[in-house]
């Protein structure tokens, strides 16, 4: 719409036309230029720039997150447990802050959970089987991977990867404010978009 703007506004200055011909070829332009990309190759472009966007290093068994934490065997048995026992729950708020000084473990128990949540079967229902639906590690060694802006982001691409059916809402989100894939914009908009909104979808 903005180039069909310029196009209009540039033949209206130039004067070089009869006014009569004026409207031929506003009709002319307002009937080829939209035309011209579908709305499903419209939202796969969407698709593509948030791919770019996405921080696939974030993710828990990327190569840059190598060597990949994990707890060794017997060690943090109760912890794991009670994480597990939790995220099973049908009654709780499926929220966990795990905390702790540097180089205690928080990575190591993180990607565990991942693993094996990785190893279950997911449904769109999420009420009877759950698998890992997203994971973004914040690593110091990779400037995007310590970005909170690209947080939001590189969640809803695995999230609209792994539920198909909200794809074309989250794209259209998207279309609607492409500022959201803006690693400056406030966390709060990308949270309450490109977040909460597909869980709702869900």
């Amino acid at each position: 719409m903005w180039s069909l703007e310029i196009t209009i506004t540039n033949i209206i200055s130039n004067h070089t036309l009869e006014p009569s011909l004026y409207f031929q070829l506003v009709h002319c332009i307002l009937h080829i230029q939209p035309s011209s990309m579908s709305d499903d190759q419209s939202l796969h472009g969407i698709w593509v720039k948030l791919s770019e966007v996405t921080v696939k290093g974030a993710q828990y068994n990327s190569p840059e997150c190598h060597p990949h934490p994990k707890c060794l065997e017997g060690t943090w048995v109760d912890l794991l447990k009670h994480i597990h026992g939790f995220l099973d729950s049908t009654e709780k708020n499926q929220l966990i802050w795990l905390h702790g000084m540097a180089g205690v473990g928080k990575s190591a128990v993180a990607f565990t959970v991942a693993v094996r949540m990785r190893g279950l079967k997911m449904t769109e229902e999420m009420n009877i089987k759950k698998q890992l639906v997203g994971t973004f590690f914040f690593l110091h060694k990779h400037m995007k991977c310590c970005t909170a802006g690209y947080f939001f982001v590189t969640l809803v691409y695995q999230l609209a990867t792994n539920f198909p059916s909200i794809w074309n809402d989250v794209n259209k989100t998207i279309w609607d404010n492409p500022a959201l894939l803006d690693p400056g914009t406030p966390l709060c908009d990308q949270m309450e978009a490109l977040f909460l909104q597909p869980l709702w979808w869900l």
